[in-house]
Formats: structure tokens, sequence, C-alpha cells
């Protein structure tokens, strides 16, 4: 039987084959306890914390047709991912994710009450932990 929250590990490479650049880090929000003093939400299966990273994607498809290049990847670690420091002064930092999952679900908040729904198949994107653009290939 298929899991109802289907997550399926996917290379770096695939997702973002041109690489992207890390526009910033906040923790994320859990609105459930807003009013509470830690309201960062919490991995579901974990207990850790959840922190978004913003990053562009580099891929010059990524904006066609007017879309954005902005894409929220959740990283769950016990504390905030910090990217190195850019290579080149005045640029957001190359980075790559590790243990990155594509969990897919249907985003029906395109659907009226007027009998049209514009319902879309959409994703989510999570990871493990961030690491400076090409580390491994520089181990290696």
């Amino acid at each position: 039987m298929v899991p109802l929250t289907l997550k399926v590990p996917v290379p770096f490479d695939y997702v973002f084959p041109s690489g992207v650049l890390c526009l910033g880090v906040d923790a994320a929000v859990d609105f459930d306890r807003l009013n509470e003093p830690d309201n960062q939400a919490r991995d579901k299966e974990t207990g850790e914390r959840m922190w978004v990273v913003r990053v562009m994607d580099l891929d010059p498809a990524a904006g066609k047709f007017g879309r954005t290049t902005e894409v929220k990847v959740k990283v769950i670690a016990p504390h905030a991912p910090v990217p190195l420091a850019s290579a080149v002064p005045g640029y957001p930092p190359s980075v790559e994710f590790d243990g990155l999952t594509l969990t897919p679900y249907v985003d029906s908040q395109r659907c009226k009450s007027t009998g049209t729904c514009m319902a879309r198949m959409a994703y989510s994107l999570r990871a493990t932990a961030i690491r400076p653009a090409g580390a491994l290939a520089a181990a290696a």
C-alpha cells in the first residue's frame, strides 16, 4: 500500500540541474502554536526543528512565462543551517542540499465555490542539510 505522505528521495542535480543560490534561512512557523513562545514548526516524524531555506533556481527555464525562480526548501535540523560566505562578493552563496526528498500533493486552493476547479499537482521539497556547491566534487 502506498503511504499518504509519499516522500521520494531525489538527487540534487535532478531537481536543480543548474544549481541554486541561497537567499536566506528562516524558522518555519507553526501557525497552530502562534501564541506560544516557541512557535517553530517541528517535523512530525522526528520532532526536529524545521527551517525554510529560500533559494533562487539558476535554470533558465525556471523563470519562463512570468514564473518566479525562488523556491523554498524545508530543512529538518536541530540548528539553523548556515551557508558559507559567497565565493563572489556581493552575490548569494551557491549551495546544494543533502537528503533531498520530494512530496507530491494536490493544490486545491484555486477551486472556487462556483463549480470551477483549477486544482493542480504541486510538490514540496525537504532536505536534511545544506552544503556549499561542489563540496562533494572537491572532496573526491
